[in-house]
């Protein structure tokens, strides 16, 4: 199997210095400039000063005093994206979008019949910096996992092949960081085991991976050994629909959640009718001025599509909310296929609400 991973580099800032020339050379950050502001790209002059993705604007700011920030033009993104994927087609209809900026492309069987995945990815990122003016970085290995780490390798502008025969040896000297699926808690308690590296990991039994990380401790077994058998998927059915807002200033008055509310329904409701989705469960999540986060969820037994469908539910689930004394920063409703609640109706999940503590720190590549 031949799979290359194509990723932009620092796209959306790329995308902005590309339009507009009299950024080029200088640190960008991509984002809005306000006190919550996120950074979504830092351009590789703002990341010499320690600025990041997902950063706070006001951070990023700080670490660097000459920073430009950038609103984001995400219609702009999309036709970029849209030009990649052209591209990608013209070699194989196996593709995996990840993001805007990256895929994954078997071209195990493809449509040039060219036999080496690397020529593939040289022209391939040829072609996009004649067609678009940015640049990529790709990987190519016999598998997702070792693609990936690949297309990271060299960044910017890099090319990295992992041959299956250097595979074990490539894994041995990664720090276990670099692997998909461990984040900065798994790494930190995989530290606490001795295991530094992908040598370590490999070393460690599966009685004993499994014991301290359950289902993920196979995974985490299987590529340390370069057994990834993922295939690359190119169509997914989608499993739910959400959107969220994070406040300027935190809400704690009943008025001013109950505008927001409203608010996150109607723009729910726009995109489930966009996505021409169909889903039972309503999920609530609220993040609080402390950082906590809590879901709360409700299955009913009919499609939730409109505003008279999903309001009440979402007004019953926010009652059980205190938010008086525990002011919100965040406030998020999805819509899916299937829940973890129970179902049933509002009343009966007031009585037993069900909440559960996010984990989003497994986000990692």
């Amino acid at each position: 199997m031949k799979i290359i991973h194509v990723d932009m580099d620092q796209f959306f800032a790329a995308v902005e210095q590309h339009d507009q020339p009299e950024l080029r050379g200088k640190p960008i950050a991509v984002g809005h400039d306000a006190e919550r502001g996120v950074v979504s790209t830092a351009s590789y002059e703002a990341r010499r000063y320690g600025v990041h993705s997902a950063q706070s604007i006001q951070v990023a700011k700080r670490l660097c005093p000459q920073l430009i920030i950038v609103e984001p033009h995400f219609q702009r993104y999309k036709e970029v994206s849209a030009q990649l994927h052209e591209i990608f087609h013209d070699y194989t209809d196996l593709i995996e979008p990840i993001s805007l900026d990256e895929a994954f492309l078997d071209v195990t069987e493809n449509k040039r019949g060219m036999e080496l995945g690397v020529d593939m990815a040289r022209e391939i990122k040829e072609r996009i910096r004649e067609r678009t003016g940015l640049t990529a970085s790709a990987g190519v290995s016999y598998c997702k996992l070792l693609a990936k780490i690949a297309s990271d390798w060299r960044k910017p502008d890099g090319l990295t092949v992992i041959h299956p025969d250097r595979a074990l040896d490539f894994i041995a000297q990664l720090k276990v960081e670099k692997i998909w699926g461990i984040g900065p808690k798994t790494a930190e308690k995989m530290h606490r085991m001795g295991v530094f590296t992908g040598q370590d990991l490999r070393n460690m039994t599966l009685s004993r991976l499994t014991q301290e990380f359950g289902k993920m401790g196979r995974v985490f077994y299987d590529f340390a050994r370069g057994i990834d058998n993922r295939p690359v998927v190119s169509e997914w059915e989608r499993k739910s629909v959400s959107c969220e807002r994070t406040f300027e200033t935190d809400i704690s008055e009943r008025s001013a959640v109950t505008i927001h509310l409203y608010q996150t329904v109607l723009e729910l409701v726009r995109r489930i009718e966009k996505n021409g989705f169909e889903g039972r469960t309503l999920t609530l999540k609220t993040k609080f001025l402390d950082f906590q986060q809590i879901t709360r969820s409700i299955t009913v037994d009919h499609p939730l599509r409109t505003k008279d469908d999903i309001l009440p539910l979402a007004k019953q689930l926010m009652e059980g909310v205190e938010f008086r004394s525990h002011p919100i920063r965040l406030l998020g409703l999805g819509v899916s296929k299937a829940g973890n609640s129970q179902s049933g109706s509002p009343a009966e999940a007031r009585k037993q609400p069900h909440w559960v503590q996010l984990e989003l720190e497994f986000k990692d590549w």
